[in-house]
């Protein structure tokens, strides 16, 4: 008889079990080796046993783990810095996770209405479809009601409008508005991506109501579109972003970036981290941007993304009755599927290459960053396979 797990069964699991890691390959217990289309979703961004990464964690572990923010973390104030120098950002707080930068970005935003006079400013307009993390206040921002089911009241202050409509999101503002807040290319909601133009409108909405705008570039951000960040493709500028994922490459980090005028309501005592900036964090983050800053990295990461959204279209062509939809930035895409997504997950996992299931029907793409451009082809192979198994599936059935 099986034992029965202590786990919490939150999680539909995969029967897999990874004993290792090689860039952009996944090996299991019993040697099968996985194409990892899936990187975490989207943490692992210089895929897994990156030396580098390797080097730096282990060189700080053997000096210290954590100290806390009783005292100056060096290493703190050199990521902070470079993230700093790389971005729009003038100041920098350190998180464990997405979900805490989304909850500093909140209270960040709301503090600047209220020292600035303004207590009565602390809801923020959100879009349908988002993903802002899982604390009572981020599935609040959220809004998606399979998220909020069963914890009580929605956490106030939060006030959705649909993604990418204008008219709604003017006629969402209040005196009681303090910000808006959006992914640029939504992860969980299945990859749709705000359009330069809607993200420049956004920006111009916020400096003509003296509201903040926030970005949720925790999926997005770090090198996944192509640019360091995403915002950077609109032009435009935030107040405050939420970072996470890639900038740990697989170590839990977050950041919570904002200008010294957006930061300038959060003084000694409004915030804290037991573990946000730990040393060894900090030593991976550092070594995540020695890679992804230097020289030719971000060209790299558009030139696969070319090749790998040009196969997939392709498939698109040659598989109508199973792939709809190719969406999605740079190494962040997604087919949407004509048939149930969990379908053509399965499938390519039978091909052994793995991807993440999102909303609309969706699956996620997002290899490492590192992924080469044959890598990329054997994935596009594979993926191929199996929208060809399920192609023959439905023609047999049909035949039938």
């Amino acid at each position: 008889m099986v034992e029965a797990s202590p786990l919490y069964q939150t999680y539909m699991r995969a029967p897999l079990r990874f004993e290792r890691g090689e860039g952009v390959w996944l090996l299991t217990e019993g040697g099968e080796r996985y194409l990892d289309f899936a990187a975490g979703v989207a943490v692992n961004s210089l895929g897994h046993a990156h030396p580098h990464l390797i080097e730096a964690l282990t060189t700080q572990a053997g000096k210290v783990w954590h100290l806390s923010n009783l005292y100056d973390v060096p290493g703190q104030e050199t990521l902070g810095r470079r993230l700093t120098e790389a971005t729009f950002a003038d100041r920098v707080f350190f998180t464990n996770s997405g979900a805490e930068a989304l909850e500093c970005a909140i209270k960040t935003a709301r503090r600047y209405q209220f020292v600035k006079g303004h207590p009565e400013r602390f809801h923020i307009i959100t879009f349908e479809g988002a993903f802002h993390g899982r604390t009572i206040a981020t599935i609040a921002a959220g809004g998606q009601e399979k998220y909020l089911e069963g914890f009580g009241p929605k956490a106030p202050g939060f006030d959705q409008v649909p993604f990418g409509d204008l008219d709604a999101v003017k006629a969402a503002i209040t005196e009681e508005t303090a910000a808006i807040l959006i992914e640029p290319v939504q992860g969980e909601g299945g990859l749709r991506a705000a359009s330069n133009e809607f993200l420049r409108a956004l920006r111009q909405i916020c400096d003509d109501n003296g509201l903040l705008l926030v970005l949720d570039e925790v999926q997005c951000g770090v090198g996944r579109t192509g640019k360091l960040f995403a915002y950077e493709w609109a032009g435009i500028t935030p107040d405050i972003m939420a970072v996470a994922k890639g900038i740990g490459g697989g170590f839990p980090l977050g950041a919570c970036l904002a200008t010294e005028e957006a930061a300038s309501g959060m003084k000694a005592g409004t915030h804290g981290s037991t573990y946000g900036g730990n040393p060894l964090a900090m030593a991976v983050g550092n070594a995540v941007l020695d890679v992804v800053l230097a020289d030719g990295f971000l060209d790299h990461v558009r030139d696969v993304a070319l090749i790998f959204r040009q196969g997939l279209a392709s498939l698109k062509d040659r598989y109508p009755d199973i792939i709809e939809e190719i969406r999605g930035e740079g190494l962040m895409l997604g087919i949407k599927a004509k048939v149930a997504n969990t379908d053509l997950l399965m499938a390519m996992r039978e091909e052994h290459v793995l991807g993440v299931p999102a909303g609309d029907n969706v699956i996620r793409l997002l290899p490492p960053l590192i992924v080469t451009v044959d890598e990329a082809r054997e994935g596009l192979k594979r993926i191929e396979q199996a929208a060809e198994h399920l192609h023959s599936k439905l023609a047999s059935a049909s035949s039938n």
